[in-house]
C-alpha cells in the first residue's frame, strides 16, 4: 500500500509540475508576441463572443466558428470567459489537458497489466513525447481537450463502464468533427480486438453518424461551403462521399501518394520517440489511428507531417497503448526502464522546440514594449486592422482584420484603429504590405497617428 501511494503521489507531482511548465511556456510565447491570429486569436475571439451572447463570427474571415470544425466544446468553455474574459484560460485548459492526460493513462497502463512503476514510466514517456510540448506552445486547438478523454474512454471500455464510456465519446466528438473518424476506428478496434462489443459498436456508430452530420449538415450550414480541409484531398474527389468511394475503388492513386520520402520522414518522426516499445504483434491499437494517419500520409500539406502541429494528436494515444501492450507481454528490468527514460529524454531534446525561447521567440524583443503600449491604446468595441502576431492581443473586440493582403485591396476607412509593426511583420513576405498600409494611413486625411515608437504605428480615424 505504501509503494502504491508513493507512486501515485509521484505521478501527481509530475503531472502538476508538467502542467505548470506547459502553461508558463504558452503564456510566455504569447507575452513575446509570438502567438498567431490563426489559431489562437481565432478561438479566443469566438469564445469571447459566445460568452457575451453574440454569434461567434470570427472576424478574420467572417465565418461562424461551427462552420470551421463543428467544435461545440467551445460553448461550455465560454463559461470561463463569463467569469473573467482572458486568453490565458485557453493556455490553462490546454496545459491541464496535456498534463492531466497522465492520470487516465496511468490507470490504463495498470488495467492493461503493467505494474505501478511501469505505469509511471509510461506516463513519463507520454509527457516527454515531443508533440506534447510542441503543440502546447503552438497557439490553441480544441482537439487537445480530447486527448485525455481518449485515454479515459479506452479505460472505461476496458472496465465495462458503458455510460462513462458513452459520455467520454460525446465529449471527444464535440471537440472537432474530424475526431469522428478516430472514434469510429476506435470502435472497430474495441469490437474486433478487445471484444468490447457494446462499447465498440456504439463508438463505431456514433463516429460514422457524427461524421455525416457534421460534414453534410452542420459545417455547410454555418460556413455556406463544404468542409475546408477537403481541398487537401482534391485528387480523390470534391466531397466526402467521393473521397470515401475513391479510397476503395482507386488504390493506385493512394499508393502513389503514400510512398513518398516526405511520408517516410514523417513516420520516422512519429515512431522514433516510442520505437523501443513497438512490436508487430502488439500493434492492434493502431487500427484506431489508421484514419488520421491515412489523412496525414495522403495530403501534400506539410504541417500534417510533423510533430509540431495538431494533426498527429489522435495517433498518440494508440501509439502509447501499443507500447503498453508490448511491455505487458514482456518482463523488463529496472535497467530497461532507465534506458526508456533516457531515450525519451534524448528524443525530446532533439525534436522539441524549447530552443525557440532562446532564438526565434526573442526576435521581436526590440519592439515588445512598443507593441504592448500600442495594444493598451486600442479601446474595446472598435474595428481594428492589425497583423497576425498582434491580433491575439486584440481579439476581445467585435471586428479584427488582418493586414495580410495587398495594401491596395484593403479599404482602411472601414477601421477605427490601425496597429502595425513595420520592423517585424508576421512574415517577411508581408513586409511590403505593412509598409504600404502605414504609408496609406499617413496619407489618409481621415486618420491621425496617435502612437509611433520603434517602428510600431497606431492610427486612429477622426
Amino acid at each position: 500500500m505504501k509503494g502504491k501511494d508513493s507512486n501515485f503521489f509521484l505521478l501527481w507531482i509530475i503531472t502538476g509540475t508538467s502542467t505548470i511548465i506547459l502553461f508558463a511556456c504558452a503564456s510566455l510565447r504569447h507575452f513575446l508576441f509570438q502567438s498567431n491570429a490563426l489559431d489562437l486569436g481565432w478561438f479566443d475571439q469566438a469564445i469571447f463572443l459566445i460568452s457575451r451572447g453574440n454569434p461567434p463570427i470570427v472576424s478574420f474571415v467572417d465565418n461562424h466558428i461551427l462552420g470551421d470544425h463543428a467544435a461545440f466544446i467551445l460553448y461550455p468553455l465560454a463559461l470561463l470567459y463569463v467569469i473573467y474574459p482572458n486568453i490565458h484560460w485557453l493556455f490553462a485548459i490546454q496545459a491541464i489537458a496535456f498534463g492531466f492526460g497522465t492520470v487516465p493513462l496511468y490507470r490504463l497502463a495498470q488495467k492493461s497489466g503493467l505494474q505501478k512503476n511501469w505505469a509511471l514510466t509510461i506516463s513519463e514517456v507520454y509527457l516527454l513525447y515531443p508533440l506534447v510540448f510542441n503543440l502546447n506552445i503552438f497557439d490553441f486547438h480544441s482537439e487537445v481537450i480530447a486527448l485525455p478523454i481518449l485515454f479515459w474512454a479506452i479505460l472505461e471500455a476496458k472496465s465495462n463502464n458503458f455510460w462513462r464510456f458513452f459520455l467520454a465519446i460525446i465529449i471527444i466528438l464535440s471537440c472537432k468533427a474530424v475526431l469522428s473518424l478516430t472514434v469510429a476506428a476506435m470502435g472497430l478496434w474495441l469490437f474486433l480486438f478487445e471484444k468490447k462489443r457494446l462499447c465498440g459498436s456504439v463508438a463505431l456508430g456514433l463516429g460514422i453518424f457524427w461524421l455525416l452530420i457534421t460534414t453534410q449538415v452542420i459545417i455547410p450550414q454555418f460556413s455556406g461551403d463544404k468542409v475546408a480541409a477537403l481541398g487537401r484531398y482534391s485528387f480523390l474527389g470534391d466531397s466526402v462521399g467521393e473521397i470515401i468511394k475513391n479510397l476503395f475503388l482507386n488504390p493506385g492513386i493512394i499508393f502513389s501518394k503514400i510512398f513518398t520520402l516526405a511520408n517516410l520522414e514523417y513516420l520516422i518522426l512519429l515512431v522514433l520517440p516510442v520505437i523501443w516499445g513497438l512490436s508487430f504483434i502488439h500493434l492492434t491499437p493502431m487500427v484506431a489511428a489508421i484514419p488520421q494517419l491515412g489523412l496525414n500520409l495522403l495530403t501534400d500539406y506539410q504541417p500534417q507531417k510533423d510533430l509540431v502541429h495538431q494533426y498527429s494528436l489522435p495517433i498518440l494515444p494508440f501509439l502509447l497503448l501499443s507500447n503498453i501492450y508490448t511491455l505487458a507481454a514482456r518482463k523488463k528490468t529496472i535497467k530497461y526502464r532507465t534506458k526508456i527514460i533516457i531515450w525519451s529524454l534524448i528524443t525530446f531534446l532533439v525534436l522539441a522546440k524549447y530552443s525557440y525561447f532562446g532564438s526565434k521567440y526573442l526576435e521581436q524583443l526590440d519592439t515588445l514594449l512598443a507593441m504592448k503600449q500600442g495594444v493598451k491604446l486600442v479601446p474595446p468595441q472598435v474595428k481594428v486592422l492589425t497583423s497576425p502576431q498582434i491580433a491575439p492581443h486584440l481579439t476581445h473586440r467585435p471586428i479584427v482584420k488582418l493586414g495580410i493582403k495587398e495594401a491596395e485591396s484593403i479599404d482602411i476607412n472601414n477601421f477605427d484603429y490601425i496597429l502595425l509593426n513595420i520592423r517585424h511583420p508576421s512574415w517577411p513576405k508581408s513586409k511590403k504590405t505593412v509598409i504600404d498600409l502605414v504609408k496609406k494611413s499617413k496619407e489618409n486625411s481621415n486618420f491621425i497617428s496617435i502612437y509611433e515608437q520603434d517602428n510600431v504605428f497606431l492610427f486612429k480615424q477622426n
